[in-house]
């Protein structure tokens, strides 16, 4: 059986984070930042450490089967590649940002000159809205375009805003994309990739994704109250529930959202639950 080839991010944000899920997953990874490949033949597949702006393609082109990259990379390559799923990090937002006081509404964009690093993004959330405009590359430090006379409008990833505001800048519009990590293959050929272990990659994935957003609850529960305390803690699909030695009493076991965990136990122990527990998932399979 051939290998599934799989495109990790070699550097920057987002490889740190993806080799951390892919080891969760079952996976081995590189020890040595300067290893460009590793093939983990035991699991079938074998791992291409790239730069992340060149992801896309490499998949779109089916020079290799599956990728994590940022969907801001992925929609600005116009790779022949699609989004499985998203990963939960690598999070950012992009906006448009100008001279302070000088922008309130995107119809101003009009006729003027946009400096990014994300030229294939920009240009196509213009085309959406019918404005036209100069969309100028450039790589990295957009924000002194506009005090250099190069563009009048920057569009670039925006966090908390403090180095905008450092260069004069504030963002106005709407959100041109809010993106993160994602899994993605070729467009269109999903059932290859699932013939090539592409599925069971995936589902590995996903139960470290499902592992990382809950954990497992166990408490004792006056059993006549046991219908009170399953509607608190329904589970994924239904909680086990076990009679205790102790008469009158039951066990309850269920996956909760780590989210809102503590409110939960405090919410049981008002209904008469005792011995709360909570344990990390390491990983799942639903």
């Amino acid at each position: 059986m051939a290998l599934l080839r799989i495109a990790v991010p070699n550097k920057g944000s987002l490889s740190q984070s993806a080799s951390e899920i892919l080891r969760e997953s079952g996976y081995r990874q590189r020890d040595d930042a300067r290893q460009l490949t590793l093939t983990d033949a035991e699991n079938g597949v074998e791992f291409f450490y790239l730069r992340p702006r060149d992801i896309a393609v490499y998949v779109g082109e089916g020079t290799l089967d599956v990728g994590i990259t940022g969907r801001d990379l992925l929609r600005d390559s116009g790779a022949k590649a699609e989004e499985v799923r998203g990963l939960g990090f690598g999070r950012s937002r992009f906006r448009f940002a100008g001279p302070q006081g000088s922008f309130t509404d995107l119809a101003q964009l009009e006729g003027l000159r946009i400096a990014t690093s994300y030229v294939g993004i920009v240009r196509s959330f213009l085309e959406e809205r019918g404005i036209e405009a100069t969309v100028i590359r450039l790589d990295g430090a957009v924000e002194t375009s506009i005090q250099l006379g190069v563009a009048d409008v920057i569009a670039d990833v925006v966090e908390t805003g403090s180095t905008l505001r450092q260069a004069g800048l504030e963002i106005f519009g709407e959100t041109i994309l809010d993106s993160e990590a994602v899994l993605i293959t070729r467009s269109a050929t999903a059932e290859v990739s699932a013939a090539d272990g592409f599925e069971v990659f995936r589902r590995r994935v996903e139960g470290v994704l499902v592992a990382r957003s809950y954990v497992m609850m166990d408490y004792d529960i006056p059993t006549d109250r046991v219908t009170d305390a399953v509607r608190l803690t329904p589970g994924i699909e239904s909680p086990t529930v076990s009679p205790l030695h102790r008469e009158g009493w039951s066990a309850v076991r269920a996956m909760v959202p780590r989210d809102g965990a503590q409110r939960l136990m405090d919410e049981l122990f008002g209904i008469g639950a005792r011995g709360i527990l909570l344990t990390d998932i390491h990983a799942c399979r639903l």
